[in-house]
């Protein structure tokens, strides 16, 4: 036996965590660095008594929701390429429950982030307690088990010893490349509080390796033969390529051998907008040159990329009769999409590895002036959207702002945050990163109030540069309350509340299938129909004024001059700032040949619903079945 030490639960939790690093290429830092947490009676006196000591290095955050700080926990581990973390800690019930959306974000975006929900009694003998729901057919159902749908890995820890064999597996899951993502260790709230002598050496520092998955030489080989057989090739950077760090990599891979790229949200920035062979977007919210360019491919190679709709524009974007895939990743479930030929392998080995084979068959694509010339094609129209000051309604274009401040008013080492919207598609297409890890789009979930509080942990990752979140009106209301937060805490970020009076992207796809304007306008209701319909007049709503309340700097914009003060003054604040622009509803831009398959009505009264399903029909039809 060896030596022991007393600990409650709750101080076994924290200590543990407080000794986890990574090593990933040699370099080791410390893998769970702080804690955000809001205290209840599920929590205070467990966990959050031994967080109030001073006995460990992990900082603590006190958030003001629980969805809003765990979007913070994300965004930092997001920004970090998953090598450090923070845990989010809460109290049971409601403030539990908060946390579910935030869990599904982190594991469908495959973001590693460790919650510590509070939870009923154990031992039962007061139940039912505050906050306990109650299942006739089970005590041991508790709303903690609702993050089983939407977890990684889930453990509930009824026994205090319990919590060596739950840390661990916590561990494993959120420190792998392939499996990560929310990982839930739900903690009785008698059991928090519950002593036990723990082994001493549970708490010595542990090194986590995270080890690049090697590629085969046979699966290399094959892979090789496929480019060969390739006339016009195509590449996808995905995120897997910014996690591997494989920027450079895969720029010199695309050069070398002459084949062009487009970026998925998650990719983008891994590699500078003006890289020769950056297309730019692609999908559903890209741009004309990569989608041109797709559309002829006769490989698609993708580079860890989870192949979602929006990239594959339902599976419509590759025309290519011939068209084969190559899949490079790490994770089996994205490799076995779309009937892929499989290179399982960390995203820098495989580049590495296939620019040696290729090489030596001295390959080089098929193009010629095609690329040059998307490209040229798609600057142009960038250009256009960008000096463009007013929208289809005579408002002030929201693209041109994104113009101001993508070509004139950021600095180059700025961070743009975003999510949902219409914002992620404008910027997926135009914005011009001149900086690697600039871009930090959450577009897995898409869900709306990521944006300010996940610039809250960006700002907190990367404090050394300004961090912008990129937010619409309905976004902002959604959820906003890390703003406080930040402001609390000294942590600068930028709210850039690009307002439009409605869910503007939803209205847009509401009436493109022939539906009238309904419910996605923030109007009072017709005083003619009494409905939430057209007829409504707008809700005028003061953002800047509520940033104000909170004390922040705040600005209000309706041209572009008004614009540029704002963002000089912005820059020269020492707090967070808010600036409010007015935009015109219809200045978000096209789909430059992209499909997106949505579930338009088979039968209405309307013709023109009708006519929209008809040619929602032919464009199914053109797309590949799986």
């Amino acid at each position: 036996m060896g030596d022991t030490i007393r600990l409650t639960m709750g101080q076994a939790v924290v200590r543990f965590l407080d000794n986890q690093y990574v090593e990933f290429d040699g370099e080791v830092t410390k893998f769970v660095t702080g804690v955000f947490g809001i205290f209840g009676h599920g929590c205070v006196l467990g966990i959050g008594e031994a967080l109030q000591e001073k006995n460990h290095g992990l900082n603590f955050y006190k958030g003001c929701n629980e969805q809003g700080m765990a979007h913070a926990a994300i965004g930092y581990a997001k920004q970090n390429h998953r090598r450090k973390i923070m845990a989010v800690t809460t109290s049971v019930g409601p403030g539990a429950a908060n946390m579910v959306t935030a869990a599904a974000l982190a594991t469908t975006n495959r973001i590693p982030v460790l919650l510590l929900p509070g939870d009923t009694f154990a031992c039962r003998q007061p139940d039912p307690v505050l906050q306990q729901i109650e299942q006739f057919d089970s005590c041991n159902i508790t709303t903690n088990d609702a993050f089983r749908a939407v977890c990684r890995y889930w453990d509930r820890i009824a026994r205090p010893e319990q919590a060596m064999t739950a840390l661990l597996n916590a561990m494993r899951v959120l420190t792998s490349p392939s499996d990560t993502g929310a990982v839930c260790l739900a903690l009785p709230q008698d059991v928090q509080g519950e002593a036990y002598d723990y082994p001493v050496e549970f708490f010595e520092k542990r090194i986590h390796h995270i080890e690049r998955t090697i590629p085969s030489e046979s699966a290399l080989e094959r892979a090789a033969a496929l480019i060969t057989a390739s006339k016009k090739p195509m590449l996808i950077c995905g995120g897997g390529v910014k996690y591997s760090e494989a920027g450079k990599e895969f720029s010199r891979f695309a050069n070398t051998f002459g084949i062009p790229f487009g970026e998925t949200q998650a990719g983008k920035s891994s590699v500078v907008w003006d890289d020769s062979m950056n297309l730019g977007g692609l999908g559903v919210t890209g741009g004309s040159a990569a989608n041109k360019i797709a559309s002829a491919a006769d490989l698609v190679i993708s580079v860890g990329s989870r192949l979602t709709d929006f990239t594959t524009s339902s599976k419509w974007l590759f025309k290519n009769p011939d068209m084969k895939l190559l899949s490079i990743n790490v994770c089996d479930f994205d490799l076995y999409k779309m009937n892929a030929n499989i290179l399982k392998a960390d995203a820098k080995l495989a580049l590495v590895g296939l620019d040696k084979l290729l090489s030596k068959k001295g390959y080089h694509s098929s193009y010629t002036d095609e690329i040059t010339e998307a490209r040229a094609e798609w600057e142009h129209e960038v250009d256009r959207l960008y000096s463009t000051e007013t929208g289809g309604s005579g408002g002030y274009s929201q693209l041109r702002a994104l113009g101001l401040m993508n070509e004139e008013l950021l600095n180059k080492e700025a961070i743009v945050v975003g999510a949902s919207g219409s914002l992620p598609g404008d910027l997926q297409r135009v914005w011009r990163t001149r900086k690697t890890d600039t871009y930090h789009m959450e577009y897995g979930y898409s869900c709306m109030g990521y944006e300010i509080n996940a610039a809250v942990g960006v700002k907190i990752a990367r404090p050394d540069v300004e961090v912008y979140a990129l937010v619409g009106d309905g976004a902002f209301v959604m959820g906003h309350s890390e703003l406080l937060t930040a402001l609390e805490n000294g942590i600068k970020i930028n709210v850039v509340l690009f307002d439009n009076s409605s869910f503007g992207c939803i209205d847009n796809l509401q009436r493109s299938q022939g539906i009238p304007q309904f419910g996605c306008t923030l109007a009072y209701r017709s005083p003619e129909t009494g409905r939430l319909d057209a007829g409504g007049r707008i809700v005028p709503v003061d953002y800047a004024k509520i940033a104000e309340g909170y004390g922040c700097n705040a600005w209000r914009c309706t041209d572009s001059e008004q614009v540029r003060k704002a963002f000089k003054e912005a820059k020269e604040s020492d707090k967070s700032t808010l600036i409010e622009i007015k935009v015109d509803e219809n200045s978000m831009t096209g789909s430059y040949g992209s499909w997106w398959r949505v579930g338009t009505p088979q039968v209405s009264d309307k013709k023109s619903v009708t006519d929209a399903r008809r040619a929602m029909d032919r464009e199914i039809a053109k797309a590949r079945k799986f």
